[in-house]
């Protein structure tokens, strides 16, 4: 079934094909029968000489009263990258006026596959509408999964969590992201060569014998440790009764919380996939009580660490 907008949402969007309005991509009249063609449309017909803004409302009026979804594959043309070539500047003008349009429908622009894709969210005005946290993720999960096969089952997780949150699943997105951390610290746990021994076989370990092996080892920093505590309670919540003696059902504040420590858990994990395992007696210093120099190695910066605070980045990412 096609998406059906507000005539107000159209007379919007034609003013965003046309872009009288500096910094946005300005379109002569032509150039907009030529958008409606890149935009998958059939049989645009000429331009006749009617005011740009009046043709192309009509335009996409019209389709909508046909029952096609050609005024949605305007939209998605509006948001896609193609449409603006060497010209990002007017690609993000364009992208946050959309979705400023758009949110006051109860849709805005997300990603599927890595193209633009509608996506519905609680209707209201753009600086109160709740994005993911820009806690970001700096790498791919071919950096941090070695395994192409369990690779692929966890970006198709980390899709599948970012689809839940978009839809309003907060709880179905948090467990996919506590599975989704499980799955990858296990992995490294498999195959990386560690300097302390795992506490318990590899098959009776839980996310958070995972976590605290991880970054006894050096693999995560201190921050991601503590805070995927968070994700590993909430990814409890997969039993109900675990839910119901909470008294706490997830929200879309519990994703913006959560998502970030998964993110900055990924970029530790890349960010030490080729270090030297950590010694016991580094370890043993680390937990035995005693401080430590403040310019010993284990205190400097590491590249995860600078990436999370570089100024002008966010700190967690993304999907």
């Amino acid at each position: 079934m096609s998406e059906v907008f507000d005539d107000s949402t159209l007379t919007e969007i034609a003013h965003l094909i046309c872009g009288d309005e500096p910094p946005l991509l300005y379109r002569k009249g032509y150039e907009i029968a030529a958008f409606f063609q890149r935009a998958g449309w059939d049989d645009v017909p000429e331009y006749d000489g009617t005011p740009r803004h009046k043709w192309a409302r009509e335009l996409l009026k019209e389709r909508q009263e046909d029952g096609t979804d050609d005024a949605e594959r305007a939209i998605l043309r509006l948001a896609n990258r193609l449409e603006y070539y060497n010209q990002q500047k007017e690609y993000h003008v364009a992208l946050k006026r959309l979705n400023e349009i758009l949110v006051l429908d109860g849709r805005r622009i997300g990603e599927d596959g890595g193209q633009p894709a509608l996506v519905c969210c609680e209707a209201g005005f753009e600086d109160e509408a709740r994005q993911l946290p820009r806690v970001e993720l700096k790498v791919s999960v071919t950096e941090v999964v070695s395994d192409p096969e369990l690779a692929a089952t966890v970006q198709l997780r980390l899709d599948e969590a970012r689809a839940c949150y978009e839809h309003g699943a907060y709880t179905s997105a948090v467990i996919m992201l506590g599975s989704l951390l499980e799955g990858v610290l296990a992995h490294a746990a498999q195959i990386r060569a560690a300097g302390v021994r795992m506490p318990k076989p590899l098959r009776n370990m839980g996310l958070n014998d995972f976590v605290d092996f991880a970054y006894e080892n050096k693999w995560i920093e201190h921050d991601a440790k503590l805070a995927s505590e968070l994700v590993r309670h909430y990814r409890n919540l997969v039993h109900p009764l675990a839910e119901k003696r909470t008294g706490h059902s997830p929200n879309r504040d519990t994703l913006d919380m959560c998502w970030p420590v998964v993110n900055a858990t990924l970029n530790d994990l890349a960010a030490t996939a080729a270090a030297p395992p950590a010694t016991p007696h580094a370890q043993a210093r680390a937990n035995g009580g005693r401080s430590r120099n403040s310019n010993s190695p284990a205190q400097r910066p590491t590249p995860a660490s600078v990436a999370r605070h570089r100024p002008g980045q966010g700190t967690v990412s993304g999907a």
